[in-house]
């Protein structure tokens, strides 16, 4: 008699109800045939240096930067300058504009819009230059790790 592998096999040795009689056959516990054991698959924390180090991770993290740089500068600069108004010039922001409503009350409407604003213009950027590439990254980081974790790359395990 012999196993899957061609290999002859002691009479008695296995049983035919024992699912591992033939373990060794299906390749677990052997060398290749250079005589040199098989390579160890990259750890999850290999794949994601693999990732950070590709141009797909550096382009997202450059578009995100050349918006939000200059975004948070401005805002910031603008809330900086619209306190120091406030507590610089008094008379300036007590200015009437319309009635009641005077130059900081202007200014203080001015940052919440500024803020939804900033918001809208945040989102939108992701959405149209950072989104599509961002999960591309995302489902090929998700697909290498489950081949490291040693589940099937395209099904439920």
């Amino acid at each position: 008699m012999h196993s899957s592998d061609g290999r002859p096999r002691e009479a008695g040795s296995a049983r035919f109800d024992d699912p591992w009689y033939d373990a060794l056959a299906s390749g677990w516990g052997e060398l290749d045939d250079t005589g040199a054991p098989e390579a160890t698959p990259p750890t999850a924390g290999d794949v994601y240096l693999e990732v950070q180090r590709s141009a797909a991770f550096r382009e997202v993290r450059s578009r995100y930067r050349r918006f939000v740089v200059p975004a948070v500068a401005v805002f910031l600069s603008w809330y900086v300058a619209y306190v120091v108004a406030a507590t610089a010039a008094p008379g300036l922001m007590a200015r009437p504009v319309a009635g009641a409503v005077n130059v900081a009350m202007i200014a203080g409407l001015g940052q919440f819009l500024s803020t939804f604003l900033l918001t809208w213009a945040y989102a939108r950027h992701a959405r149209l230059r950072r989104d599509r590439a961002a999960l591309e990254l995302r489902w090929d980081t998700q697909e290498l790790t489950r081949v490291t974790q040693g589940r099937p790359v395209g099904g439920a395990s």
